[in-house]
């Protein structure tokens, strides 16, 4: 491979001008001399560009003295990695030069403009790697297979583009630069051992907003000293789990945030506390009477008595339709898995038989009515209804439901004017449970939480944000401008709904107490 340099702006001149590519470098003042091909420790073949960089005069004036410095006899080489060509790596090997002063005696090294910093490798690698990064689409490991870099240099680069993006110099995250009108609160899992961390997002984007040790109320002081009472007044409500700190916390910093229970966990309170409890104990009560008949009809039944009726006439429409769950194999004589049918006809026989099992059916069927509203009294008045039940029937799981619907009746009630879910939170969590398992855990808790940002803007761009130094341009909108200082909204409702809650259950009383006379 015999060809020469030019002076002229870095251009190359090749004896044999057909079995090359003239491709810019950006390795500003390196010259190449020669290239050898090398074989690394993986198998892959390696380019060794070496030749040696130019030396500008102004780099040869003392910035102590201003003398003249002299360069030392015999200069150290140095090996930087360059951005690998397709599946080959590629390196740099030049004299690394050093300056003297024999005025003042000060020495320093010479200055690369094309060297990354902290790192042995070039700046052209260190931004390709940001840029695998910032897609999303590639772990460390991945990265590192691509770019020939070690897992601890993909891990680092991969931390300094996080703490660019979303911290103030590493030390202090940054505010959202967008006002949020719903926020979301949930906590997961750390680490074992019952180790939990919390986040809170912006429900209409899914972004994450802040990220804290444990699952007490000391995160959410720690997000509203954050964020500022002035940006807390533009929130209107808070989607939150039945966990009460979360709940105690915002009333007491921001009284007219309106805490909402969505669906989802209150039938997930239901399904598990209730529905299964019951379903076990009126198993184990059959058996005692001698009925194993009827305690063996109960077996494998929770997923049926769990579901919704219109998810078991799906699941019968599909299996009329003969849906295949899993295909057959003739390389590994496996059979098609077809998706079986009796779903409903299951259900039904089991509710003819069990008069709980069946009061169990109307309460599910009257929450997801309630649900499904959009003026609270009414909601506020099914919700009675369903209370009344769990008294009429007498068990003891009914009757802690009851108790639950009780305790979280304001924020239960209040679905119906804020029409927010936790689905993003629990999406959220799921995209957390596989960045955990694609990275194998992250002991660096830190680089974790940042991590979890990242997941959740989801935008698979390049790393531009290294590139304009415009942190967090491409990532959030700003609309803060436009923020109005309006009463707080729970203050303003509170009274109209706490009438129409008394109302309520005044006339529920006056009525049973009717029947009763």
């Amino acid at each position: 491979m015999q060809y020469i340099r030019t002076e002229a702006d870095g251009q190359f001149a090749f004896s044999e001008t057909v079995d090359f590519l003239k491709i810019p470098s950006e390795l500003y003042g390196f010259r190449n001399t020669q290239t050898d091909i090398a074989t690394a420790f993986s198998g892959r073949r390696v380019f060794c560009f070496c030749g040696d960089v130019v030396i500008e005069e102004e780099e040869l004036i003392c910035q102590e003295c201003g003398a003249k410095m002299h360069v030392h006899a015999h200069p150290e080489p140095i090996t930087l990695r360059h951005v690998p060509l397709g599946g080959d790596l590629t390196c740099l090997r030049f004299p690394h030069n050093r300056f003297f002063c024999p005025s003042c005696g000060a020495t320093r090294s010479q200055y690369l403009s094309f060297k990354a910093v902290g790192h042995l490798i070039t700046e052209a690698l260190c931004q390709y790697a940001r840029d695998l990064l910032a897609t999303g689409m590639y772990t460390n490991k991945a990265v590192g297979e691509i770019t020939g870099l070690g897992k601890n240099v993909v891990k680092e680069i991969d931390k300094q583009r996080l703490q660019d993006k979303y911290t103030i110099d590493g030390v202090k995250l940054r505010k959202p630069e967008y006002q949020a009108k719903y926020l979301g609160i949930d906590e997961f899992k750390l680490h074992d051992g019952r180790r939990y961390a919390t986040h809170i997002i912006d429900m209409e984007r899914g972004h994450v907003l802040w990220i804290g040790h444990g699952k007490k109320k000391q995160i959410v002081y720690d997000f509203i000293d954050h964020v500022g009472m002035d940006w807390m007044e533009g929130v209107e409500a808070v989607a939150c789990d039945m966990n009460s700190d979360f709940q105690e916390a915002f009333e007491e910093r921001c009284e007219w945030i309106q805490p909402v229970f969505d669906y989802f966990h209150i039938v997930k309170n239901f399904n598990d506390k209730v529905v299964s409890e019951v379903r076990r104990e009126e198993q184990r009560r059959l058996i005692e009477e001698g009925n194993i008949e009827a305690a063996r009809s109960l077996k494998r039944t929770r997923y049926i008595l769990t579901s919704s009726r219109v998810t078991l006439q799906k699941k019968d429409q599909e299996a009329a339709e003969g849906k295949v769950l899993s295909r057959s194999s003739e390389l590994f004589h496996k059979e098609a898995v077809l998706r079986k049918s009796g779903y409903e006809a299951k259900y039904d026989a089991l509710l003819a038989e069990n008069e709980l099992l069946f009061t169990l059916d109307l309460i599910k069927e009257k929450l997801s009515e309630a649900y499904r509203q959009t003026d609270e009294a009414i909601m506020a008045e099914m919700m009675i209804d369903i209370m009344d039940l769990c008294s009429a029937a007498k068990n003891r799981n009914l009757l802690w439901f009851k108790r639950l619907i009780e305790n979280h009746f304001e924020g239960i009630i209040a679905h119906a004017t804020y029409r927010i879910s936790a689905g993003r939170i629990e999406g959220l969590n799921n995209k957390i449970k596989t960045l955990r398992r694609q990275g194998y855990g992250y002991p660096d808790d830190e680089y974790f939480f940042l991590k979890i940002f990242d997941i959740s803007i989801c935008l698979p761009t390049r790393d531009i944000l290294n590139r304009s130094k415009n942190l967090l341009e491409n990532s959030f909108t700003t609309n803060f401008t436009n923020k109005t200082n309006h009463p707080p909204r729970r203050l303003r409702g509170q009274s109209k709904r706490c009438w129409n809650m008394s109302l309520i259950f005044f006339a529920k009383k006056i009525k049973n107490f009717s029947k009763k006379c």
